[in-house]
């Protein structure tokens, strides 16, 4: 909106800067001081519409229509030119309403080695390096169409199919938003006739509308997709030439863990030295492909929002724990160490050690079983809600714990099954299992004595979610999965 009105002092300046009467004279100092306080701090004649100066450049261009044609004529109509024409952008043929558009989905990730607090709170800078683990998008993931178009006449943004306030409170949506725009690049597009410079973009509304296939800020690395997906997308809309290392510096400063979505597979999440945060960025251990006999089963305990915030929470942490200090200092070095070693090496039972040390004390029957056999079958960890996450070292193993997880936290009698393990369901057929009835039917896991009685939690698991590693962001070129009408640019 101000940018608008900025444009519209900056034609009238423009217009009537060489006219020789004192009035128009006047009139042009005036404006030249309006703009020179706009830049200085975006305030002042910013605060009244577009409408307004629209009007007041109107009543000034009459003023100097009488001034060419004497104080008696009577001056045909006048039109203010476009805004799109004040801000040079070419466009194809009399169309004032052409929509730009990019759709990108980016996966969400599980941490092995997590990072618990920061150092800087603005700059989202961790007190220790983290290790993740990025999910097969095809289960877990952010969609997100962000569109451009000169008759936005203000920001907007959807998520989950419901319009939020924007910009979001606290900051860190808009300072992505900038630095993104900080880095635009000229973009043209030679069919819709559209050319728009790198000083366009700071002048130009956005329509964002984004969607998770997954519970939102319930503990599944939510914001961390959701705000990767949209520094992503919005790096492929404007152009902008910097690489995913670079790019995850800018994610992180909306959600930290964010940025070890920008890759696949097995990422590193670096905490950096710098106050800046410039060497604060992710990188990528292996790819999806290195390690991809494991399976990922998740227990959804809740798919509520969390009732504290991982923010609130990790600064409440850093602020009272001398434990929490300690494990920054001198525990996870050497467990990153060690972690990426056993990446490297496939080693699941190190994986394995390493991935529960670092978590909270279902885990029971993991913990049972695990015991049982001569090495771990299972490797488990908990993100920032109450949901268990656990990797089996194959696909063999996982279909034993399903197994395992529906004998024990059985679904309620009236839940449809495929409503209860969702993501890679042909797991189920590894299990035997079709419907409840052969849920019912499960046996006792091995492990559990004759003589001690099978413990049974029904109804305390929302669903399962089994997946894989999976890849990083992709732009989605089929505008059919766009979330925004390419005409419109509205939700669809």
């Amino acid at each position: 909106m101000a940018v608008e009105q900025f444009f519209s002092a900056q034609f009238l300046v423009e217009k009537i800067g060489s006219e020789q009467g004192k009035e128009l004279g006047r009139k042009a100092s005036e404006i030249k001081e309006m703009i020179e306080d706009a830049i200085r701090d975006q305030n002042g004649f910013m605060g009244s519409s577009v409408k307004a100066m629209d009007e007041f450049l109107n009543a000034a261009l009459l003023m100097k229509e009488k001034t060419k044609k004497g104080a008696g004529s009577t001056p045909g109509p006048l039109t203010v030119p476009p805004l799109q024409s004040r801000l040079g952008l070419q466009m194809a043929g009399e169309s004032k309403k052409w929509v730009l558009l990019v759709t990108a989905q980016t996966p969400t990730n599980i941490a092995v080695i997590k990072y618990w607090g920061k150092r800087d709170e603005s700059l989202i800078l961790p007190i220790n390096d983290s290790i993740s683990v990025t999910l097969d998008p095809a289960h877990l993931c952010t969609t997100t169409t962000v569109s451009v178009s000169p008759s936005f006449d203000q920001d907007r943004m959807w998520l989950n199919g419901k319009c939020r306030r924007f910009p979001f409170p606290g900051g860190r949506f808009q300072r992505c938003l900038k630095e993104i725009r900080a880095r635009a690049s000229d973009v043209e597009d030679e069919k819709k006739g559209i050319k728009i410079t790198k000083k366009d973009w700071e002048n130009l509304h956005l329509h964002i509308s984004s969607y998770n296939n997954f519970p939102t800020a319930a503990g599944l690395a939510s914001s961390a997709a959701g705000l990767a997906c949209l520094v992503f997308s919005l790096a492929k809309l404007m152009n902008v030439k910097e690489d995913l290392g670079q790019l995850s510096a800018i994610a992180r400063q909306g959600s930290g863990s964010a940025c070890r979505s920008l890759y696949g597979g097995f990422v590193k999440w670096i905490m950096g030295k710098n106050d800046d945060g410039s060497d604060s960025i992710a990188v990528q251990l292996a790819d999806e492909k290195h390690w991809d006999e494991l399976v990922i089963v998740i227990a959804v305990v809740s798919s509520r929002q969390k009732e504290t915030s991982s923010t609130s929470g990790m600064r409440e942490t850093v602020e009272t724990s001398m434990l929490i200090k300690h494990r920054a200092k001198e525990v996870v070095p050497k467990r990153i160490v060690e972690m990426e070693e056993a990446i490297k090496n496939r080693d699941f039972p190190s994986f394995a050690h390493l991935a529960c040390a670092d978590s909270n004390q279902i885990i029971g029957c993991v913990e049972k079983w695990n015991r049982s056999e001569e090495s771990p079958q299972v490797a488990y960890t908990f993100d920032a809600g109450p949901n268990a996450v656990m990797i089996a070292r194959n696909r063999k193993v996982a279909a034993l714990l399903l197994q395992r997880l529906l004998f024990h936290f059985p679904p309620n009698a009236d839940t449809d099954l495929n409503s209860y393990v969702i993501g890679d369901k042909s797991i189920l057929q590894d299990v035997g299992v079709k419907d409840m009835k052969d849920v019912e039917a499960l046996p006792p896991p091995p492990e559990i004595k004759d003589n001690i009685p099978a413990q049974k939690y029904k109804g305390d698991v929302s669903y399962f979610i089994c997946t894989r590693p999976g890849k990083g962001p992709v732009v989605l070129s089929d505008e059919s999965q766009a979330l925004l009408c390419p005409k419109t640019g509205m939700p669809k």
